[in-house]
C-alpha cells in the first residue's frame, strides 16, 4: 500500500457525485450500499471519522500478493486496513454490556468491533465464513440500541474478485459460503442491522493492483 500520510483527507480535493457525500473518485471504485441516512450522520456528527474513512477508501488498493500468499490469522486486507485506521486513533474495542433483571446483573458481553472511534464502529469482512455478517449485524443492532455507537460501517469484498481469485488458482480458497457482497445484502435488506444506520463499501476489481 502507499505509504500513510498523516494530513486529513481534504474533502474539497474531490468530485462529488450529485445528491451524494462520498467522493466521485471513491463510489467509481466501490460498490456502496447505505441504510438509515448512514452518509448524512457520519459527514455532519462525525466528520473526523468520515475524513479517515475516506482518506482510507482513497488511498487503497487490493494487491495481487495478498491473494498468492494465503493463510495467516488475519488476512493482508484487513491487518492494511487496521493499521491505516489505528494510526489515526481508532482502537480495536469489546464492549462491557449487562442487563439487569429484578435486582440481578447478568454479563451480557458484546463481540469486538475491529476499528471504533467515537461512536462510529467499523468492521471488515473478507474470507471469513458468511454468519459472520450476522454477528457483526447484531452487534450493530445491539451496540445501536444502548446507544455505545450512532453508525455501523463494514467494508467486505464485491462478488466480481472471485474472477481475480480463479485466475490466481485461489479461487477454492474463496468459496460461495465466504464473506461477499451477495451474502450480506439479504442480511441488512431483512433487518439483520435493525434500527442502526449501516454503510457498506465493497471492494472492487478496479481496486486490483498486480504491482504490489
Amino acid at each position: 500500500m502507499p505509504a500513510k500520510s498523516e494530513r486529513p483527507f481534504d474533502l474539497g480535493d474531490m468530485s462529488f457525485m450529485s445528491k451524494s457525500r462520498i467522493p466521485r473518485s471513491i463510489s467509481d471504485k466501490y460498490e456502496i450500499h447505505e441504510w438509515r441516512h448512514a452518509s448524512a450522520i457520519l459527514s455532519s456528527d462525525f466528520p473526523s471519522e468520515w475524513s479517515d474513512i475516506l482518506a482510507l477508501l482513497a488511498q487503497f488498493r487490493f494487491c495481487k500478493s495478498w491473494v498468492e500468499v494465503g493463510g495467516g490469522r488475519k488476512s493482508k486486507v484487513a491487518q492494511a486496513i487496521d493499521d491505516f485506521l489505528l494510526a489515526r486513533g481508532w482502537v480495536e474495542k469489546q464492549f462491557a454490556t449487562s442487563i439487569r433483571i429484578d435486582g440481578h446483573t447478568l454479563d451480557s458481553p458484546t463481540h469486538k468491533v475491529d476499528c471504533y472511534r467515537n461512536k462510529v464502529a467499523l468492521e471488515i469482512e473478507w474470507n471469513n465464513k458468511d454468519p459472520f455478517y450476522d454477528r457483526d449485524l447484531n452487534n450493530f443492532r445491539l451496540l445501536f440500541d444502548l446507544r455505545a455507537i450512532s453508525v455501523g460501517v463494514i467494508i467486505t469484498r464485491c462478488d466480481d474478485l472471485q474472477e481475480i481469485f480463479e485466475a490466481l488458482g485461489r479461487g477454492s480458497s474463496y468459496g460461495e459460503s465466504t464473506t461477499h457482497m451477495s451474502k450480506l445484502l439479504p442480511r441488512i435488506e431483512g433487518g439483520g442491522g435493525a434500527g442502526c444506520p449501516i454503510l457498506v463499501f465493497g471492494i472492487t476489481k478496479k481496486l486490483y493492483d498486480e504491482n504490489c
